[in-house]
């Protein structure tokens, strides 16, 4: 890890959706990690096996493995679920499938694990609601459905805290691990996204955690500037300038005994609108987070 106190990843999208424009930052910054979520300017879910084959020996030629499938498995309305909560942004990354694609979209990360040697899928928890208490129930019937199917293929099924789904915060992700103990599901703990949904994420919405269910970490980061009509809006940045206590989570995760990546999710639009450059700022500024010292 080159005197890290963890290996570092980012979603290849985040610099560029053409894998190969996200390879020389990738390199140069010292991470030996890759999410796909946008790949050749397509949905992971969308790629053909060739694509996704060609993707991972791009990645495998700079030192670079596949750690997780970025997909919106579960990103989409619940039926009967209720009103979706419009003050959430819903980013969908080229992802236009719906309730009953998911199934479909289950297997098909399947094989995309397989073929990328990924041992981490992503899951989301339906759009959340205005009721998102009212749709608890339909997600643990999801998620221990989900985790069954990807456990038997020996893959991990992570949860990601999501503010536009119906697990935002560390208080509702612990709900949910307590009420689907199964091996195979994890969290992929996001403090800013628990930020964006209200919760103080360090120390006090990560100390809410089961920590040996967190198997993996997003890094971004915000403030929030509160509007006048009482909504609230966040305001991204470069990772570590800004709300979230970076310094003590990641101090916190080697505590607790975390061995996983922490993988940047930039979402801050970069310098003058440049994404790319933001997306490697923020990942030298993580580099140095984690750097021992």
């Amino acid at each position: 890890m080159n005197n890290l106190l963890f290996p570092i990843a980012a979603i290849t999208d985040e610099f560029s959706p053409d894998l190969k424009g996200a390879l020389d930052p990738m390199t140069e910054i010292g991470m030996t990690g890759a999410e796909l979520r946008v790949v050749f300017g397509k949905n992971i879910m969308d790629l053909t096996d060739d694509e996704v084959k060609q993707a991972t020996e791009l990645l495998a030629e700079r030192g670079i493995k596949v750690i997780s499938i970025a997909s919106p498995i579960l990103k989409c309305v619940l039926p009967g679920g209720g009103d979706v909560d419009s003050r959430f942004q819903q980013d969908i990354f080229n992802s236009k499938h719906t309730f009953d694609d998911q199934p479909r979209l289950a297997d098909r990360a399947i094989k995309i694990a397989e073929i990328t040697g990924a041992k981490i899928i992503r899951v989301f928890s339906y759009w959340r609601t205005v009721q998102p208490e009212a749709c608890f129930d339909a997600v643990v019937t999801a998620l221990n459905g989900l985790s069954d199917k990807f456990g038997s293929a020996g893959l991990i099924c992570g949860l990601e805290n999501e503010h536009a789904c119906n697990i935002a915060t560390a208080a509702e992700s612990a709900k949910v691990l307590a009420a689907v103990e199964h091996p195979a599901l994890k969290l992929v703990w996001d403090p800013a996204n628990a930020l964006c949904s209200g919760e103080v994420p360090y120390p006090g919405g990560y100390n809410l955690l089961p920590k040996g269910r967190v198997g993996h970490v997003h890094i971004k980061d915000c403030h929030i500037e509160h509007q006048a009509d009482g909504s609230h809006k966040p305001i991204w940045g470069p990772v570590g300038t800004r709300a979230v206590d970076w310094k003590g989570q990641i101090a916190a995760l080697k505590a607790d005994g975390y061995q996983g990546f922490i993988s940047l999710e930039t979402h801050w639009g970069g310098p003058g609108g440049n994404k790319w450059e933001g997306s490697r700022i923020c990942g030298w500024n993580l580099r140095g987070l984690v750097a021992a010292v």
